[in-house]
């Protein structure tokens, strides 16, 4: 693909490029790469200053700049074409989809699959081997249901979405449109409801409803819990890593992002556009406002306003958490100074 047609691909995006200068220096690109890896005739992106030495020793044929002249200048001088935009890592992923499309079987039932007669599937939908659709199992238009995949009674699969080989669906669970469930992910299995008694414990049955709205994304062996009573929802376009764990009754806003290893107790709700980095644990019925941040393995015990940033644990806001890191450091020192002024104090007592 010559460089030209990738600008065109893009559209209003590349308007900013060097071709308006140089009409005839039009590369072959015949793939992506990282910076630091490329090759000639790949495209690569450089997102900011603090990555701009990779333009004077980069191999890339092509590259995508941040709004920054110098760096520009040093690729022209390199003779390496460039797009100019606010956001190259976001241009980056859209030249990505130019050279690379995900695994789309042509639909199909595939024979060994097993489909009670009372479920209903749409329209250009595949069906892997060993699947295994229960009763009452309703699948929209264009959805891939890949090997091995289980779907328990009841459950509600939206258009064009994607359940990938080994995940399982449980009942009373309702996948919106164009969603993914990667493989080992359990959707709608029962909550941790167990009632204390004097001879053990009681279980408490979960009779309620797991709720993933349109263009949900769940990484591979996470769980999305569903309650007693009521539902558990998570709101579209969010998106949530491998190895999560979604409590019940959780009440999960749009556009979050949920990285790896994240633990909600039940109850938990998150506003829109939160961001939880990977290990953070919160406890139950915690509410975290719109647009709040946490950094990696923050513990959260109490609400988190919108946008607020917090750290640690206890989970604190950041610019405290960072004042508390500096005082931590100097702890051994303070406690030695600590344990002078104790033994002046005794000395001048005696």
């Amino acid at each position: 693909m010559k460089f030209s047609e990738i600008l065109r691909q893009f559209g209003d995006a590349a308007t900013n490029h060097s071709l308006t200068n140089n009409p005839d220096q039009d590369p072959e690109i015949t793939g992506v790469a990282a910076i630091d890896e490329a090759s000639n005739g790949t495209i690569s992106y450089v997102e900011g200053a603090k990555f701009g030495s990779f333009v004077g020793k980069t191999d890339a044929s092509a590259l995508i700049l941040p709004q920054d002249e110098k760096l520009q200048m040093v690729a022209q001088e390199r003779g390496i074409v460039w797009i100019a935009t606010s956001d190259p890592r976001l241009l980056f992923a859209k030249a990505i989809a130019l050279f690379y499309q995900p695994y789309r079987p042509t639909p199909e039932i595939h024979p060994t699959a097993v489909i009670h007669s009372t479920a209903k599937v749409g329209s250009d939908v595949y069906i892997g081997p060993h699947a295994v659709i229960q009763q009452g199992v309703e699948i929209g238009n264009g959805a891939i249901i890949h090997p091995n995949v289980v779907i328990y009674p009841d459950a509600k699969i939206g258009d064009r979405t994607t359940l990938h080989a080994n995940c399982t669906i449980h009942e009373r669970t309702r996948i919106g449109a164009d969603c993914v469930i990667h493989s080992g992910a359990v959707i709608g299995a029962e909550g941790f409801g167990f009632v204390p008694t004097r001879t053990g414990w009681f279980k408490m049955e979960q009779s309620g409803y797991t709720v993933l709205e349109d263009g949900v994304e769940v990484g591979c062996n996470s769980g999305i819990d569903r309650p007693a009573v009521g539902e558990t929802r998570v709101g579209r376009n969010t998106v949530i890593d491998n190895l999560v764990q979604i409590g019940h009754g959780c009440q999960i806003g749009a556009g979050c992002a949920i990285a790896g290893q994240v633990g909600m107790a039940g109850g938990v709700k998150l506003g829109n556009r939160v961001i939880l980095a990977g290990q953070t644990g919160i406890v139950n019925q915690v509410k975290i406002g719109d647009g709040a941040m946490t950094s990696a393995q923050t513990g959260i015990h109490s609400d988190v306003a919108p946008g607020e940033v917090v750290c640690g644990t206890p989970a604190l806001p950041y610019k405290l958490y960072l004042k508390v890191c500096a005082v931590y450091g100097r702890l051994p020192d303070m406690y030695q100074s600590l344990k002078q002024l104790q033994r002046k104090f005794k000395n001048s007592n005696d």
